[in-house]
């Protein structure tokens, strides 16, 4: 059986790593290099990176930290943020990570996910969602969810992935930081529409938040959070004890 992943998220907004409520009030949390090294030392699977004004700033992403922080890590790495094309993709690899998340840029630039996965490789795509409850249903923010897209964000997800995404972050913007539960009801939605790994993100506020996931939706790839980890509410080492203890597979 496949082993679930944890993943911390972190956030960046001007070089320094935040964390907010459903997208707003963002608080300073830490050095993003200091807290990627932690991560890769204490347990954690893969890091998100995540410069998260980028888009909304219309400017690239920067790449001295992203190039510090890679070399201080020895997990997988995913890099987004300010991802318009496909140079984009080959500058943020370049800079040590090993995938490279959309969200923004691919609504922008409807050929991208199509043209880096056909350059570089499906495994080295990944589409991340801002996705947000309008009048009952589920649609696709972008700009830091900022922006309402209008676009159907499960028909959107499945036309990523057919056009060579390799794998989906699903950001519940409804559950972001509020630490109640993942979102189960979209992250069912998501699982059922695609054949490719789904990492669940936004809500995660204990231990059994993640049991919950992990049981309650046996295909979820994986369940990335930020606040609980970067505030010390959850050990990365007892979570995976705990999962483990439920007969979840993890690696410990």
């Amino acid at each position: 059986m496949i082993t679930k992943r944890i993943i911390p998220c972190l956030d960046v907004k001007d070089g320094r790593v935040v964390k907010g409520v459903n997208f707003t009030g963002l608080r300073e949390v830490a050095s993003p290099v200091a807290l990627a090294e932690y991560y890769s030392k204490c347990g954690a699977d893969e890091l998100v990176f995540y410069d998260i004004t980028a888009s909304a700033e219309g400017r690239a992403l920067f790449t001295g930290i992203l190039r510090e922080t890679a070399s201080k890590v020895f997990i997988p790495l995913t890099v987004g943020g300010g991802i318009k094309d496909v140079s984009d993709f080959e500058r943020v690899l370049s800079c040590g990570a090993d995938k490279v998340s959309v969200n923004s840029g691919a609504i922008a630039n409807r050929a991208l996910i199509g043209e880096a996965a056909k350059k570089y490789g499906d495994q080295c795509v990944v589409i991340s969602a801002d996705i947000k409850r309008v009048n009952g249903e589920f649609h696709v923010f972008v700009k830091g969810g900022r922006e309402d897209t209008g676009l159907h964000a499960i028909e959107w997800i499945k036309r990523c992935v057919g056009e060579g995404a390799g794998e989906v972050v699903v950001n519940s913007m409804d559950t972001d930081g509020v630490k109640g539960g993942f979102d189960i009801e979209l992250l069912e939605k998501v699982c059922a529409a695609v054949k490719v790994p789904v990492i669940a993100s936004g809500g995660a506020g204990s231990k059994a938040h993640f049991v919950e996931l992990f049981q309650k939706i046996p295909d979820i790839d994986a369940g990335l959070a930020a606040s609980v980890f970067h505030f010390g509410e959850i050990a990365i080492p007892d979570l995976k004890k705990t999962l483990a203890e439920y007969s979840i597979p993890v690696r410990i």
